[in-house]
């Protein structure tokens, strides 16, 4: 049997994680943020601008590409996941089970929104960041 700190190693050990800076570059790149966090986390915390909102538990067939229940925005296995949680744990195990669907640019956020947000970097808040429209 292994212990989650295991199972969290061997995730991570898969990945290659984005700090705050690099993150943001990615998406100026192209890459995707998806924040799996629930809707209580977003509402006291805010949201990064432009990411895609899919609670953890619907994040595999929702980007799977050839799911049929996968949003209009996942079309191919290149595009470049960046999955956000609220510190960086679960993160890294969604994005491993992504990888595992062959979503092989997928990665994480190290430190997760709250260190996107202690990097002073863009953060919206309010109630219309959980407009059930905005999460799939």
């Amino acid at each position: 049997m292994k212990t989650i700190e295991e199972v969290l190693a061997h995730a991570r050990a898969r990945l290659r994680r984005l700090g705050p800076s690099e993150a943001a570059a990615a998406v100026e790149g192209g890459a995707r943020f998806v924040d799996t966090r629930p809707s209580f986390q977003r509402l006291a915390g805010g949201v990064i601008p432009g990411a895609v909102l899919i609670e953890r538990n619907h994040l595999e067939w929702r980007l799977d590409p050839a799911s049929a229940h996968r949003i209009p925005e996942a079309t191919d296995h290149d595009i470049a996941w960046i999955v956000v949680c609220e510190e960086g744990y679960s993160s890294s195990l969604a994005a491993a089970s992504l990888q595992d669907l062959g979503l092989r640019n997928a990665t994480d956020l190290v430190g997760g929104f709250q260190a996107w947000k202690a990097a002073g970097l863009p953060v919206r808040t309010g109630e219309s960041e959980l407009d059930p429209a905005r999460s799939r």
